[in-house]
Parts: structure tokens; C-alpha cells; sequence
């Protein structure tokens, strides 16, 4: 992957793109912005896009300030309540594959929470971790065991499903000189916490100024903060697999707080 600046306009370039891998990022980026007009998080404009390439709209690095990450907390509740057809459903426009960072992963409607969370985001992800090296047998038992309660709804609520960015660690918030701007998202159908998790377990300027003013926008599960591990499964697995063995810690120790 390769970027570089042209006037207003940064430009992001792959060639080894796989097929649509650009236009589903532009599709979350456009479903997420639909969210602007009613005081959601501000998006990364799409300028143009194809094949091998995705152009936005260059944006200028700013300090974060405890202003700007409580106005991130409050718009990304509204962002999240603008909702999705289905749990694991992808942004409109958009049928085809989708990718976390360069890995694939499904985007295919589910009426539960939980059966779509452990099946296409955590287990794919395990499954490939013990295939590579970076997953003993044994601690994929352990993250088995909990995706097994997982997908039979045991921490299934009444939340619909919300309008996530889905890949919301602090790379992709920009803070500017007009507040927070999201980037590069993962976006589909999914639970708010899960983008909240994502910042806790990756670090967030005024991480705490983000999560009160969320919650204080909406309503969230009781004991709320007792499920951060549980959602941070997805991108522990995935950096399992991707990033190597020194992550396995950390997602096996996600998967005992919840057993």
C-alpha cells in the first residue's frame, strides 16, 4: 500500500488490490458520512475511486483536545444509531467482499448479535491463527469455548444493529483543527461497543472523555464496561493471526474474562 499527497487530495494506491477491495472502503466511508447531517462523527471525504486506487479529501493533523474527544464520544452515538439492515450486514451499496486492514472477512446478515460476532469475527480469525503458528491448539480451545456461548446468544441484548466503523483504533481518528475525522473503516452492521472496545484496547487521546460522552448520549447494556473483552475478541484474533504469537496473551486472556 503506498500514499501520497496531491493538492487537496490524498490518494491511497494498491496494486495488488484484490477485486473491490477500494470501493468497499469508499461505500463504508460514504454510509458512515450519511450520519453527518444529524450530528454524527465526521467522515473522511471520497473524492474518487477504482480499482487500485482510493482518493480523499487530505485532512491536517491537529492536537486532540478533551473538547474534541468528547465531541467524537457524542457523534459516534449518533453515527451508531443510524443502524444497519441486519448485524453483520455491509454499508449500502456495497455486496461484495470486505476486508479488515488487507484481511478478508464476510459481511453476510444475521438476526443475532452473537451468532454473527463469533462466526465471521472471531472464529475465521482463530481458525487462521492456529493454521499459521501464532494460536496453540489449546488457547483456541479457550476462545472456542467462549464463541460457542457467543454464537448461542448468551450476550445477545436488545440493541439493533448499529452503523459501526468498525476498525476504530486511534490511527483511524484524525483529530483536526474541527474536531475528530474517522478513516480507513471495516463499516457493517454490529454492536457500538465494539467500536468503543477498539479504542479502549488500542489507546485513544482522552480515551475516558470518548466513552462518558458516549454513554452519556446513549443507552448502553448494564455493566457495559464488563463487556469490553468480549468485543475486543475480533481484533485480538485478528492481530493474532496477522501480527504474530505475541498477541495470543492477550486474546486468550479476553476470552477467560468472559468465560
Amino acid at each position: 500500500m503506498s500514499t501520497r499527497p496531491d493538492g487537496a487530495v490524498h490518494r491511497k494506491s494498491r496494486a495488488d488490490a484484490p477485486e473491490g477491495y477500494f470501493q468497499a472502503e469508499a461505500a463504508g466511508l460514504r454510509w458512515l458520512a450519511e450520519a453527518e447531517a444529524d450530528g454524527g462523527a465526521r467522515v473522511v471525504q471520497v473524492l474518487d475511486v477504482g480499482a487500485h486506487h482510493i482518493d480523499l479529501r487530505r485532512l491536517s493533523p491537529a492536537q486532540a483536545t478533551r473538547k474534541a474527544a468528547a465531541d467524537l464520544g457524542r457523534a459516534l452515538a449518533i453515527t451508531h444509531s443510524a443502524g444497519a439492515t441486519a448485524f453483520g450486514a455491509p454499508p449500502s451499496g456495497w455486496q461484495g467482499d470486505a476486508w479488515i486492514g488487507s484481511q478478508p472477512q464476510t459481511n453476510d446478515p444475521e438476526r443475532s448479535w452473537g451468532r454473527y460476532f463469533a462466526e465471521q469475527r472471531v472464529r475465521p480469525f482463530v481458525r487462521k491463527a492456529v493454521d499459521v503458528g501464532h494460536l496453540a491448539d489449546s488457547d483456541a480451545h479457550v476462545v472456542d469455548a467462549v464463541c460457542d456461548r457467543i454464537s448461542a446468544g448468551a450476550y445477545d441484548d436488545d440493541s439493533p444493529p448499529a452503523r459501526i466503523h468498525g476498525d476504530l483504533w486511534a490511527g483511524n481518528v484524525v483529530f483536526t483543527s474541527a474536531g475528530a475525522v474517522l478513516i480507513d473503516p471495516a463499516a457493517h452492521g454490529g454492536h457500538g461497543l465494539t467500536d468503543l472496545a477498539m479504542l479502549d484496547l488500542f489507546g485513544c487521546p482522552y480515551l475516558e472523555q470518548v466513552l462518558t460522552a458516549y454513554a452519556d448520549a446513549t443507552a448502553l447494556p448494564p455493566r457495559w464496561r464488563r463487556l469490553i473483552p468480549l468485543h475486543q475478541l475480533h481484533p485480538l484474533a485478528t492481530h493474532t493471526a496477522s501480527h504474530g504469537p505475541g498477541y495470543a496473551a492477550g486474546l486468550v486472556a479476553a476470552a477467560r474474562a468472559m468465560a
